[in-house]
């Protein structure tokens, strides 16, 4: 009889912290393990790169974790050792009851290693004591340390908004057109 009333809470306490309703929220210090999407490389010439997108992966390590569809924007910086990357955006989009509920708003977060050291250590060339040459590379994953909480109220999904409407249609109109019985599209 115990095991039946743990199990819920076990279940609970697994789950990601995650959007489960109107508004996805992480506490500020929470971490997030990712890894970029494509390969970056940063040099002394291009030593900044904006808008570099970075994706969640759900590991024990992070503290958090988010929806299994999300993206987060991030701009790099390769500074004297290792790279700088501070994150500007989160959208994710998470399935609920057939529903895609979206979230999408700013973020402020800054990378590490996992072992807390500031910036990724992604340096491949070293010149006169200092990075010359680094790259960013999706099989390496590295944390992101929120600066803030966040809480992000759900958004607006248009395409829900459609597919109800064709929905209930019900094979009247063009939205959901219900198709002919005969096969021949030349006959009227």
């Amino acid at each position: 009889m115990m095991k039946r009333c743990w199990i819920p809470l076990l279940v609970g306490l697994a789950l990601p912290v995650t959007a489960w309703g109107e508004t996805l929220q992480l506490p500020a210090d929470a971490t997030l393990d990712v890894h970029v999407i494509e390969r970056h490389e940063l040099t002394r010439e291009s030593a900044d790169i904006t808008d570099i997108l970075l994706q969640p992966i759900n590991t024990p390590q992070a503290s958090h974790q988010l929806p299994e569809h999300c993206l987060i924007t991030a701009d790099a910086t390769l500074n004297a050792d290792r790279v700088r990357l501070r994150a500007k955006t989160l959208t994710c989009v998470d399935a609920q009851n057939g529903e895609s509920v979206i979230f999408s708003d700013q973020l402020s977060a800054s990378a590490s290693e996992s072992d807390g050291s500031y910036g990724v250590d992604a340096c491949r060339s070293n010149a006169d004591g200092q990075c010359s040459r680094a790259l960013l590379t999706p099989d390496h994953v590295f944390q992101l340390r929120l600066g803030e909480a966040v809480s992000i109220e759900r958004q607006d999904n248009p395409a829900a908004r459609i597919n109800e409407t064709r929905r209930q249609a019900n094979g009247e109109g063009r939205d959901n057109p219900v198709p002919r019985e005969e096969s021949d599209p030349e006959r009227p």
